[in-house]
C-alpha cells in the first residue's frame, strides 16, 4: 500500500514538477550555453546542447567592440534605482494617506488607480513624448523615471495598502500618546514594521524599469539608452548576433538574481503580508 502511495506521489507530485522546472529553467540554460559556444558550433549545421569548447569571447566583444554595453548597463542603473526610489517613496506616502484618513473621494482615487493597470502602458507612450520634448527632458534618463512612475505607482499603492490595512491603529495611537507626532509616528513606528512590504515593492519596481524597452526605445539615444535597447541593436536586417545577444541576456539577469538572492526572506515575507487574517 505504501509502495502505491509512493509511486502515485511521484506520477502526480514530483514528476510534473520537475517537468515544469525543465520548461521553466531549459531557457536560461539555452541562452548561456549560446553565449559561449565558439562562432563553428553556434553557426554549424548540427545543433549541440553544450559545446565542445567553451569560450568567452563573446562576452569580451560585447564590452570592447559592438556596442557601449557598459554606459547602457550603468543608465539602466541609475533608471531603475531612482525610479525606485521616487515611485516607493510616493507609493508609501499614497498607501498610508488611504490607510490611514477618511477623505471625499478617497474610493474613487483608489478605483482610478486600480483601473490604470489595465490599459497597456503603450497608450501613454504619445502623450508622455509630447509631454517630455515640451519640458526639454527628452532624451534623458529623467523622461525615463516620469515615464516608468506611471505605471509603477498605481499597483504599488494597492500592494503597500493591504498591508497597511492589516497593521493595528493601536501601534500609532500608542505612540501618539508617549509624545510623538503622526510623522514621527509614522517614521519610527510603521516604517520599520513595513520593511519586508517595501522590499517586495521595491523589487517589483526595479524589476519593471530594469526591463522596460517601449519606452526606452522611444525616449533614449545612443548616449542614454538603456540595457534593452542596447540589445535590440544586435538585431539588424542581414541577421542576428546570437552569441552577443545572449551574452548581453545572461549579464542582464545577474543583477536582479543578486538582489533576489539577498532579498528573498523580505520579498517572501512582503508578498505574504496581510494574506491572512488571525
Amino acid at each position: 500500500m505504501k509502495n502505491q502511495t509512493g509511486i502515485k506521489r511521484i506520477l502526480l507530485v514530483y514528476l510534473p514538477l520537475v517537468l515544469l522546472m525543465v520548461f521553466i529553467l531549459f531557457p536560461f540554460y539555452w541562452t548561456f550555453v549560446t553565449s559561449v559556444k565558439p562562432e563553428d558550433e553556434l553557426y554549424g549545421a548540427v545543433v549541440t546542447y553544450w559545446p565542445k569548447h567553451i569560450t568567452f569571447e563573446a562576452y569580451t566583444k560585447l564590452f570592447t567592440t559592438t556596442v557601449d554595453f557598459l554606459t547602457a548597463m550603468k543608465n539602466s542603473f541609475i533608471v531603475a534605482s531612482l525610479t525606485t526610489i521616487v515611485a516607493l517613496t510616493a507609493s508609501t506616502l499614497a498607501a498610508y494617506a488611504f490607510s490611514r484618513y477618511q477623505f471625499v473621494g478617497r474610493k474613487l482615487l483608489m478605483s482610478i488607480f486600480l483601473c490604470n493597470n489595465m490599459f497597456p502602458t503603450v497608450l501613454l507612450l504619445i502623450p508622455l513624448y509630447s509631454i517630455m520634448r515640451k519640458m526639454g527632458l527628452l532624451y534623458t534618463p529623467t523622461s525615463l523615471i516620469l515615464s516608468y512612475t506611471t505605471f509603477t505607482i498605481p499597483f504599488s499603492v494597492w500592494l503597500l495598502l493591504g498591508f497597511l490595512n492589516d497593521l493595528p491603529m493601536s501601534l500609532e495611537e500608542a505612540a501618539l500618546v508617549d509624545g510623538c507626532n503622526r510623522g514621527s509616528a509614522f517614521i519610527r513606528i510603521i516604517l520599520p514594521i513595513l520593511g519586508p512590504s517595501l522590499v517586495a515593492t521595491g523589487v517589483y519596481i526595479f524589476m519593471q524599469s530594469w526591463n522596460e524597452y517601449t519606452f526606452a526605445m522611444m525616449f533614449t539615444n545612443t548616449a542614454s539608452r538603456t540595457i534593452p535597447v542596447a540589445l535590440k541593436s544586435l538585431i539588424g536586417q542581414l541577421g542576428v548576433q546570437w552569441d552577443l545577444l545572449t551574452a548581453g541576456g545572461i549579464i542582464t539577469i545577474i543583477p536582479v538574481c543578486i538582489m533576489f538572492f539577498f532579498a528573498q526572506k523580505r520579498l517572501v515575507e512582503g508578498l505574504t503580508a496581510g494574506a491572512v487574517k488571525g
